[in-house]
């Protein structure tokens, strides 16, 4: 990976009272497209054809879930198919089939793969009733449209998600056509190539599953909100707020990263497009105030991994989850919040102790916008939050609440001339939300097809019980053994496709065991979260190293290193799930909390190696011990892993108040 050309510090940062501007690095862009595959998209102009066709299918699709919100969606077969269909058509159009493809303008293949996309959706509307009156007997010209589209759906998915998901959807699809000739632990009666068509394209558990179900209604909904926050100005809002609050203190940027990223990685659902996007922003400042390459590329990337288990939105995994448990939305992000705190707390326990470590200050307090003037002058950007939070908590769908935050984040925009949102702004955010959700929405018809496979055939269950078999029937073996198939099965995915493939391959081995369906999930939905930290597959991690210029294998390390909270906590609540608000009172849940932050603090002194002081190889292993102590809830572990770390913080304590006397 080539190094990339950083901007002198003089030019670096230029803050005025009330805002913070970062030039961003020339080469983000291409370093997007890089790690995302999701950035690799044609660039024509508005004005060519193919521009102009692309904005106003864009616009239209949004428009029509917008309509459908409001007047409820059509008939769950119809409503799936015309979303999933436009989406593909777009995709064809947008995305070239190889590298060496035009990139101005879409081929006469594009084209025709467009056009059938479109038909898939067309021949389900259309035909409707007579698919009804003979389902489960589906005629030739049924099954010529089923092949049409796994194999289209296998294409777009290759083209805007990358190879490795639409290689897992290829080998799932042979191991259903292959189930007699396979060996006696995996094999199965096997289906024809007719019951696999019918299967994926004429019923609501192939394509047409939970998956694109929750995006062409909540995700879909919620991706638009994020296109009108932007559009808003949230973004430069998060970014000023942030330098305001954490930017002076020790290792500000840093802490910066963690703020803003977690903001906007919660409402964004690709991890790799926050490093890049925020990255720009905020490596060269950690870099600027001495925090090494790999190190700023790591913050940035465990910090935006982090933003996909945070509520509100959790980056649109929340809803799927709420689905596949038959659960209210808000149940979910209640019982995410305090897990994901302690992540964050885990990230900036490191950042701090490095910047203690390393004498790194933050940016000088004239450099920096204030909290006041910040909040003053857009403050009133947070009313669509605000509003969100009010209609979920109140217990309307998680559509209703994203189409009132629409209109009202447009209302927002409105109380102040230099935030409103003209006519132009809000056509711009239509086809900016449009184009953003393709990604999640074609993971989520693709991923479909792997469930799909899995549910036929009968394979989730067999992984399941092949985890119970090596777990031996110990619940900690069980859950580290689910902890490196949701690692590996995560990788190169990003986190909505990682999560439901996890939730169905390895979470059933967990409630088996006596572990609660919530917990089970959320446990799966943090390893295939952490996937995209977790070197050889790093890719959050390499989109870091890249803005940074470090290393991308040590940026991945790091990244884990700072992430390391996450991969504790949810050992923790599954030991104890008062930490996911789950069967428990006020009082065993503030202890929890209590002793779980301590354990964290625990683990972050451990692994960077400084408590007031330098600690020795001796210290850092009582203070892991404290930390692993914490982990399974306990009156006598709980009260020896508090005092082992109390006992080291103390001594270094006094060590560094002695020093300094005797200075």
């Amino acid at each position: 990976m080539q190094d990339k050309k950083l901007l002198d510090d003089e030019d670096m940062i230029n803050c005025s009272e009330s805002t913070c501007d970062v030039e961003p690095e020339v080469a983000d862009e291409e370093l997007l497209e890089k790690f995302d595959t999701e950035a690799r998209f044609r660039k024509f102009g508005r004005e060519s054809t193919p521009g102009k066709i692309v904005f106003i299918m864009a616009v239209a699709l949004s428009i029509f879930h917008l309509y459908t919100a409001w007047r409820g969606p059509l008939v769950t077969l119809m409503h799936r198919a015309v979303h999933t269909s436009a989406i593909m058509s777009l995709i064809f159009i947008l995305y070239p089939f190889t590298k060496k493809s035009p990139k101005n303008k879409p081929t006469i293949l594009d084209w025709s793969f467009s056009a059938l996309s479109l038909s898939l959706g067309a021949y389900i509307v259309i035909n409707y009733n007579a698919l009804v009156m003979r389902a489960g007997m589906p005629n030739d010209i049924d099954i010529a449209f089923g092949i049409m589209a796994v194999l289209l759906v296998l294409e777009a998915a290759r083209r805007i998600t990358g190879k490795e998901i639409a290689i897992l959807a290829t080998i799932f699809l042979l191991y259903a056509f292959l189930g007699p000739r396979l060996p006696g632990l995996i094999a199965h009666r096997g289906y024809g190539i007719r019951d696999i068509a019918d299967y994926m394209y004429l019923s609501t558990e192939g394509i047409y599953g939970i998956a694109i179900g929750v995006s062409s209604t909540y995700i879909f909904l919620f991706v638009l909100f994020g296109a009108f926050l932007q559009k808003s100005g949230m973004g430069q809002f998060f970014n000023d707020l942030s330098m305001a609050l954490a930017g002076s203190g020790k290792g500000g940027p840093a802490k910066v990263a963690v703020i803003s990223s977690g903001f906007l990685g919660s409402i964004n659902g690709s991890a790799i497009a926050n490093v890049v996007t925020t990255g720009a922003f905020t490596i060269p400042l950690m870099k600027k105030i001495g925090y090494n390459k790999e190190f700023s590329g790591g913050v940035e990337a465990a910090a935006s991994c982090g933003g996909q288990i945070l509520p509100p939105v959790m980056g649109a995994t929340a809803f799927i989850m709420a689905e596949y448990l038959g659960v209210k939305y808000i149940t979910i992000a209640k019982s995410a919040v305090i897990p994901a705190l302690l992540y964050y707390l885990g990230v900036i326990v490191i950042i701090h102790l490095r910047a203690c470590k390393r004498g790194l200050n933050g940016l000088p307090k004239d450099q920096l916008p204030k909290a006041g003037v910040v909040l003053k002058e857009k403050g009133h950007l947070l009313l669509p939050l605000f509003g969100l939070l009010y209609f979920l908590l109140s217990g309307k769908t998680p559509i209703y609440a994203a189409f009132w935050s629409i209109l009202l984040t447009i209302v927002a925009s409105g109380l102040k001339k230099e935030t409103r949102m003209s006519f132009g702004d809000i056509i711009d955010s239509l086809e900016s939300g449009a184009r953003t959700a393709l990604g999640v929405a074609m993971s989520c018809a693709v991923v479909g097809l792997i469930i799909g496979v899995a549910t036929q055939t009968g394979f989730g269950l067999k992984l399941a019980g092949a985890i119970l078999f090596l777990g031996k029937g110990k619940l900690f073996l069980t859950l580290v053994l689910t902890m490196i198939a949701c690692i590996v099965l995560g990788m190169g995915l990003p986190s909505i496709p990682a999560y439901i493939i996890t939730a169905t391959m390895a979470a059933p081995a967990l409630y088996k065991m006596g572990v609660p369906h919530l917990v089970s999930h959320m446990f799966v939905f943090y390893f295939g979260m952490l996937a995209n930290l977790t070197p050889p597959v790093a890719l959050a991690a390499f989109a870091g190293a890249g803005i940074a210029g470090g290393s991308p294998s040590k940026t991945g390390f790091e990244a884990v290193k700072l992430a390391l909270a996450g991969f504790i906590v949810p050992y923790v609540f599954v030991y104890s799930p008062s930490l996911l608000l789950v069967d428990t009172t006020l009082v065993k849940t503030v202890l929890v909390v209590i002793t779980a932050s301590i354990g964290v603090m625990a683990l972050g002194s451990a692994v960077e190696g400084y408590l007031n002081k330098n600690l020795n190889f001796f210290e850092r292993a009582l203070l892991l011990t404290a930390a692993l102590l914490l982990i399974k809830p306990g009156l006598y572990s709980d009260l020896t892993g508090v005092s082992i770390f109390v006992s080291i913080f103390m001594i270094s304590k006094v060590k560094v108040n002695k020093e300094a006397s005797e200075a």
